[in-house]
Protein backbone atom coordinates (compact mmCIF):
# COMPACT_ATOMS: atom_id res chain seq x y z
CA UNK A 1 0.00 0.00 0.00
CA UNK A 2 1.42 3.34 -1.03
CA UNK A 3 1.80 6.13 1.47
CA UNK A 4 -0.91 8.16 -0.27
CA UNK A 5 -3.43 5.28 -0.18
CA UNK A 6 -2.61 4.68 3.52
CA UNK A 7 -3.37 8.30 4.40
CA UNK A 8 -6.70 8.20 2.53
CA UNK A 9 -7.71 4.96 4.29
CA UNK A 10 -6.92 6.41 7.75
CA UNK A 11 -8.93 9.54 7.01
CA UNK A 12 -11.94 7.53 5.82
CA UNK A 13 -11.86 5.36 8.93
CA UNK A 14 -11.63 8.47 11.14
CA UNK A 15 -14.61 10.08 9.45
CA UNK A 16 -16.62 6.89 9.82
CA UNK A 17 -15.78 6.71 13.53
CA UNK A 18 -16.83 10.31 14.13
CA UNK A 19 -20.09 9.76 12.28
CA UNK A 20 -20.82 6.62 14.31
CA UNK A 21 -20.09 8.40 17.59
CA UNK A 22 -22.34 11.29 16.57
CA UNK A 23 -25.24 8.93 15.88
CA UNK A 24 -24.67 7.13 19.17
CA UNK A 25 -24.50 10.38 21.14
CA UNK A 26 -27.60 11.65 19.43
CA UNK A 27 -29.46 8.42 20.19
CA UNK A 28 -28.33 8.48 23.81
CA UNK A 29 -29.35 12.12 24.09
CA UNK A 30 -32.77 11.37 22.60
CA UNK A 31 -33.16 8.38 24.89
CA UNK A 32 -32.21 10.53 27.92
CA UNK A 33 -34.65 13.26 26.97
CA UNK A 34 -37.40 10.71 26.53
CA UNK A 35 -36.70 9.17 29.92
CA UNK A 36 -36.46 12.59 31.58
CA UNK A 37 -39.74 13.76 30.12
CA UNK A 38 -41.40 10.54 31.15
CA UNK A 39 -40.06 10.52 34.71
CA UNK A 40 -40.57 14.23 35.38
CA UNK A 41 -43.80 14.63 33.46
CA UNK A 42 -45.89 15.14 36.59
CA UNK A 43 -43.39 17.45 38.28
CA UNK A 44 -43.19 19.60 35.15
CA UNK A 45 -46.88 20.33 35.20
CA UNK A 46 -46.90 20.91 38.94
CA UNK A 47 -44.31 23.66 38.53
CA UNK A 48 -45.74 25.29 35.47
CA UNK A 49 -46.10 29.08 35.69
CA UNK A 50 -49.75 30.02 35.92
CA UNK A 51 -51.89 32.82 37.35
CA UNK A 52 -53.06 32.24 40.95
CA UNK A 53 -56.84 31.87 41.32
CA UNK A 54 -58.94 34.92 42.17
CA UNK A 55 -62.28 34.28 43.91
CA UNK A 56 -65.55 35.64 42.61
CA UNK A 57 -66.18 37.41 45.93
CA UNK A 58 -63.83 38.78 48.57
CA UNK A 59 -64.10 41.10 51.56
CA UNK A 60 -61.76 42.88 53.90
CA UNK A 61 -62.99 43.37 57.47
CA UNK A 62 -66.58 43.14 56.23
CA UNK A 63 -66.12 45.58 53.33
CA UNK A 64 -66.69 44.10 49.87
CA UNK A 65 -63.69 44.20 47.54
CA UNK A 66 -64.98 45.35 44.09
CA UNK A 67 -63.19 42.70 42.05
CA UNK A 68 -65.16 43.52 38.90
CA UNK A 69 -63.27 46.82 38.58
CA UNK A 70 -60.29 46.07 36.39
CA UNK A 71 -57.68 47.99 38.39
CA UNK A 72 -58.78 46.32 41.62
CA UNK A 73 -58.58 42.85 40.11
CA UNK A 74 -55.23 43.48 38.46
CA UNK A 75 -53.73 45.02 41.61
CA UNK A 76 -54.78 41.99 43.65
CA UNK A 77 -53.45 39.62 41.02
CA UNK A 78 -50.10 41.42 41.05
CA UNK A 79 -49.67 40.79 44.78
CA UNK A 80 -50.85 37.19 44.51
CA UNK A 81 -48.33 36.49 41.74
CA UNK A 82 -45.54 38.11 43.78
CA UNK A 83 -46.25 36.22 46.99
CA UNK A 84 -47.47 32.87 45.64
CA UNK A 85 -44.11 32.43 43.92
CA UNK A 86 -41.98 33.37 46.91
CA UNK A 87 -42.09 29.78 48.10
CA UNK A 88 -39.41 29.79 50.80
CA UNK A 89 -40.52 33.09 52.33
CA UNK A 90 -44.21 32.20 52.25
CA UNK A 91 -43.62 28.80 53.84
CA UNK A 92 -41.60 30.35 56.67
CA UNK A 93 -44.38 32.84 57.42
CA UNK A 94 -47.04 30.11 57.38
CA UNK A 95 -45.01 28.06 59.85
CA UNK A 96 -44.53 31.07 62.16
CA UNK A 97 -48.25 31.87 62.00
CA UNK A 98 -48.98 28.66 63.87
CA UNK A 99 -47.06 30.01 66.86
CA UNK A 100 -48.18 33.62 66.91
CA UNK A 101 -51.66 33.79 65.39
CA UNK A 102 -53.50 32.26 68.40
CA UNK A 103 -52.43 35.04 70.79
CA UNK A 104 -52.81 37.79 68.18
CA UNK A 105 -56.27 36.58 67.14
CA UNK A 106 -57.40 36.50 70.78
CA UNK A 107 -56.26 40.11 71.31
CA UNK A 108 -57.94 41.31 68.08
CA UNK A 109 -61.21 39.74 69.26
CA UNK A 110 -60.88 41.35 72.70
CA UNK A 111 -60.21 44.74 71.11
CA UNK A 112 -63.03 44.48 68.56
CA UNK A 113 -60.69 44.60 65.57
CA UNK A 114 -61.46 42.29 62.59
CA UNK A 115 -59.37 39.15 62.22
CA UNK A 116 -58.22 40.29 58.77
CA UNK A 117 -55.72 42.58 60.47
CA UNK A 118 -53.65 39.51 61.25
CA UNK A 119 -52.52 39.80 57.66
CA UNK A 120 -51.58 43.46 58.06
CA UNK A 121 -49.04 42.26 60.61
CA UNK A 122 -47.83 39.63 58.13
CA UNK A 123 -47.42 42.31 55.47
CA UNK A 124 -45.57 44.56 57.92
CA UNK A 125 -42.97 42.18 59.32
CA UNK A 126 -43.44 38.61 58.02
CA UNK A 127 -44.11 37.77 61.70
CA UNK A 128 -40.56 38.61 62.75
CA UNK A 129 -39.12 41.16 65.14
CA UNK A 130 -37.80 43.10 62.21
CA UNK A 131 -36.25 46.57 62.10
CA UNK A 132 -36.97 48.67 59.02
CA UNK A 133 -34.56 51.17 57.41
CA UNK A 134 -36.71 53.89 59.00
CA UNK A 135 -36.17 52.23 62.44
CA UNK A 136 -39.70 50.89 62.81
CA UNK A 137 -39.47 47.76 64.98
CA UNK A 138 -41.26 44.62 66.06
CA UNK A 139 -44.06 42.55 64.54
CA UNK A 140 -46.25 45.62 64.12
CA UNK A 141 -43.42 47.90 62.96
CA UNK A 142 -43.98 50.80 65.34
CA UNK A 143 -41.90 53.93 65.08
CA UNK A 144 -40.60 55.03 68.47
CA UNK A 145 -42.76 58.16 68.74
CA UNK A 146 -45.97 56.32 67.81
CA UNK A 147 -45.14 53.42 70.13
CA UNK A 148 -44.71 55.74 73.11
CA UNK A 149 -47.92 57.56 72.19
CA UNK A 150 -49.80 54.27 72.53
CA UNK A 151 -48.24 53.29 75.83
CA UNK A 152 -45.26 51.15 74.84
CA UNK A 153 -42.15 51.63 76.95
CA UNK A 154 -38.85 52.20 75.14
CA UNK A 155 -35.56 52.70 76.92
CA UNK A 156 -32.08 51.19 76.97
CA UNK A 157 -33.11 48.01 78.79
CA UNK A 158 -36.70 47.65 77.54
CA UNK A 159 -38.38 48.02 74.16
CA UNK A 160 -42.01 46.92 74.24
CA UNK A 161 -42.33 47.14 70.46
CA UNK A 162 -40.88 43.62 70.72
CA UNK A 163 -43.49 42.57 73.30
CA UNK A 164 -46.03 40.82 71.07
CA UNK A 165 -48.97 41.04 73.48
CA UNK A 166 -48.51 44.72 74.35
CA UNK A 167 -47.63 45.74 70.78
CA UNK A 168 -50.73 43.99 69.43
CA UNK A 169 -52.93 45.87 71.89
CA UNK A 170 -51.24 49.12 70.86
CA UNK A 171 -51.75 48.35 67.16
CA UNK A 172 -55.43 47.69 67.82
CA UNK A 173 -55.79 51.04 69.59
CA UNK A 174 -54.17 52.83 66.67
CA UNK A 175 -56.32 51.04 64.08
CA UNK A 176 -59.55 51.75 65.98
CA UNK A 177 -58.63 55.43 66.21
CA UNK A 178 -57.97 55.56 62.45
CA UNK A 179 -61.22 53.75 61.70
CA UNK A 180 -63.17 56.19 63.84
CA UNK A 181 -61.57 59.20 62.16
CA UNK A 182 -61.59 57.90 58.57
CA UNK A 183 -64.82 55.90 58.52
CA UNK A 184 -63.70 52.49 57.22
CA UNK A 185 -61.34 49.65 58.06
CA UNK A 186 -59.87 49.85 54.55
CA UNK A 187 -58.80 53.45 55.09
CA UNK A 188 -57.57 52.54 58.58
CA UNK A 189 -55.30 49.93 56.98
CA UNK A 190 -54.03 52.49 54.49
CA UNK A 191 -53.38 54.91 57.35
CA UNK A 192 -51.27 52.29 59.12
CA UNK A 193 -48.94 52.46 56.12
CA UNK A 194 -48.90 56.20 55.26
CA UNK A 195 -50.30 57.86 58.38
CA UNK A 196 -53.79 59.16 59.01
CA UNK A 197 -52.92 62.69 57.88
CA UNK A 198 -51.78 61.41 54.50
CA UNK A 199 -55.02 59.49 54.02
CA UNK A 200 -57.11 62.47 55.12
CA UNK A 201 -55.34 64.66 52.57
CA UNK A 202 -55.94 62.15 49.77
CA UNK A 203 -59.62 61.83 50.71
CA UNK A 204 -60.05 65.60 50.78
CA UNK A 205 -58.18 66.34 47.54
CA UNK A 206 -59.89 63.57 45.56
CA UNK A 207 -63.34 64.06 47.10
CA UNK A 208 -63.65 60.33 47.77
CA UNK A 209 -63.64 58.26 50.94
CA UNK A 210 -63.65 54.99 48.98
CA UNK A 211 -60.24 53.32 49.31
CA UNK A 212 -60.62 51.48 46.00
CA UNK A 213 -61.07 54.76 44.09
CA UNK A 214 -58.20 56.68 45.65
CA UNK A 215 -54.94 57.43 43.84
CA UNK A 216 -52.23 56.88 46.46
CA UNK A 217 -48.45 56.60 46.55
CA UNK A 218 -47.10 53.34 45.16
CA UNK A 219 -46.40 51.69 48.51
CA UNK A 220 -49.80 52.48 50.03
CA UNK A 221 -51.63 51.71 46.78
CA UNK A 222 -50.23 48.16 46.93
CA UNK A 223 -50.49 47.78 50.71
CA UNK A 224 -54.07 46.59 51.16
CA UNK A 225 -53.82 44.29 48.14
CA UNK A 226 -50.75 42.69 49.71
CA UNK A 227 -52.77 42.10 52.88
CA UNK A 228 -55.59 40.57 50.81
CA UNK A 229 -53.14 38.29 49.01
CA UNK A 230 -51.92 36.92 52.33
CA UNK A 231 -55.51 36.50 53.51
CA UNK A 232 -56.38 34.40 50.47
CA UNK A 233 -53.25 32.30 50.69
CA UNK A 234 -53.43 31.66 54.44
CA UNK A 235 -57.15 30.89 54.51
CA UNK A 236 -57.07 28.70 51.38
CA UNK A 237 -53.66 27.05 51.61
CA UNK A 238 -54.45 24.03 49.43
CA UNK A 239 -55.90 26.19 46.66
CA UNK A 240 -52.70 28.22 46.53
CA UNK A 241 -50.37 25.23 46.61
CA UNK A 242 -49.28 25.52 50.26
CA UNK A 243 -49.20 22.07 51.81
CA UNK A 244 -48.68 22.08 55.58
CA UNK A 245 -50.08 19.94 58.36
CA UNK A 246 -50.30 20.46 62.11
CA UNK A 247 -46.92 18.87 62.74
CA UNK A 248 -45.25 21.18 60.20
CA UNK A 249 -46.12 24.53 61.76
CA UNK A 250 -44.46 26.09 64.80
CA UNK A 251 -46.75 25.78 67.81
CA UNK A 252 -46.83 28.11 70.83
CA UNK A 253 -44.30 27.25 73.50
CA UNK A 254 -46.12 26.48 76.80
CA UNK A 255 -45.11 29.23 79.22
CA UNK A 256 -45.79 30.43 82.73
CA UNK A 257 -45.97 34.11 83.58
CA UNK A 258 -43.69 35.28 86.37
CA UNK A 259 -44.05 38.74 87.93
CA UNK A 260 -40.79 40.58 88.58
CA UNK A 261 -41.20 43.25 91.25
CA UNK A 262 -37.53 43.82 92.03
CA UNK A 263 -34.64 44.62 89.65
CA UNK A 264 -32.54 41.89 88.06
CA UNK A 265 -28.89 42.92 87.88
CA UNK A 266 -27.74 39.91 85.87
CA UNK A 267 -30.09 38.13 83.45
CA UNK A 268 -27.46 35.46 82.78
CA UNK A 269 -27.53 34.49 86.46
CA UNK A 270 -31.33 34.78 86.56
CA UNK A 271 -31.68 32.31 83.69
CA UNK A 272 -29.29 29.85 85.30
CA UNK A 273 -31.09 30.10 88.65
CA UNK A 274 -34.38 29.24 86.92
CA UNK A 275 -32.90 26.19 85.16
CA UNK A 276 -33.16 27.58 81.64
CA UNK A 277 -30.78 28.89 79.06
CA UNK A 278 -30.18 32.59 78.49
CA UNK A 279 -31.26 31.92 74.89
CA UNK A 280 -34.69 30.72 76.05
CA UNK A 281 -35.13 33.72 78.33
CA UNK A 282 -34.33 36.21 75.56
CA UNK A 283 -36.27 34.35 72.86
CA UNK A 284 -39.46 34.27 74.92
CA UNK A 285 -38.98 37.86 76.12
CA UNK A 286 -37.46 39.72 73.15
CA UNK A 287 -38.45 43.07 74.69
CA UNK A 288 -35.55 42.65 77.12
CA UNK A 289 -32.84 44.64 75.33
CA UNK A 290 -30.00 44.37 77.84
CA UNK A 291 -28.36 41.87 80.18
CA UNK A 292 -30.13 43.42 83.17
CA UNK A 293 -33.57 44.76 84.11
CA UNK A 294 -33.56 47.68 86.49
CA UNK A 295 -36.56 49.80 87.48
CA UNK A 296 -38.11 51.80 90.29
CA UNK A 297 -39.76 50.00 93.26
CA UNK A 298 -43.23 51.12 92.19
CA UNK A 299 -43.01 49.22 88.88
CA UNK A 300 -43.11 45.53 87.96
CA UNK A 301 -42.73 43.40 84.83
CA UNK A 302 -43.99 39.99 83.70
CA UNK A 303 -41.64 37.47 82.17
CA UNK A 304 -42.61 34.46 80.09
CA UNK A 305 -40.70 31.36 81.22
CA UNK A 306 -41.01 27.94 79.59
CA UNK A 307 -43.00 25.37 81.53
CA UNK A 308 -40.48 22.78 80.34
CA UNK A 309 -36.95 24.07 79.61
CA UNK A 310 -35.52 22.93 76.26
CA UNK A 311 -38.95 21.75 75.13
CA UNK A 312 -38.76 18.93 72.57
CA UNK A 313 -40.27 19.73 69.17
CA UNK A 314 -42.72 16.83 69.13
CA UNK A 315 -44.07 17.80 72.54
CA UNK A 316 -45.28 21.14 71.18
CA UNK A 317 -48.02 19.49 69.13
CA UNK A 318 -48.68 16.53 71.41
CA UNK A 319 -52.41 16.08 71.96
CA UNK A 320 -53.35 17.60 68.58
CA UNK A 321 -55.73 15.32 66.71
CA UNK A 322 -54.48 14.09 63.34
CA UNK A 323 -51.18 16.03 63.25
CA UNK A 324 -50.51 14.78 59.70
CA UNK A 325 -53.80 16.08 58.23
CA UNK A 326 -53.28 19.05 55.91
CA UNK A 327 -54.38 22.44 57.19
CA UNK A 328 -56.46 24.53 54.77
CA UNK A 329 -56.90 27.62 56.96
CA UNK A 330 -53.87 28.61 59.00
CA UNK A 331 -55.83 31.33 60.85
CA UNK A 332 -58.24 28.95 62.60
Amino acid sequence: MTKKRLIITVLLLSWAGVAFMGVAINRNQNDWNSEAIESHHSAYYQNIITAPPIPEMLDFAGDTVPLKIYWVREALERELINHCYQHSRTLQIVKRAGRYFPLMKQILEEEGVPKDFLYLCVAESSLENAVSPAKAAGFWQFMETTAKKYGLEIREEVDERYHLEKATHAACQYLKKCKEELGSWCLAAAAYNMGENGVKTAVKNQSSSNYWDLYLNTETARYLYRILAYKLMFENTAQYGIKVCASDIYHPVPCKEVTIDSPIDDLYAYAKANNLTYRELKSLNPWLRSTKLTFSPAKSYSLQLPVTPKQCYNELFRGIQNPRVLINDISR
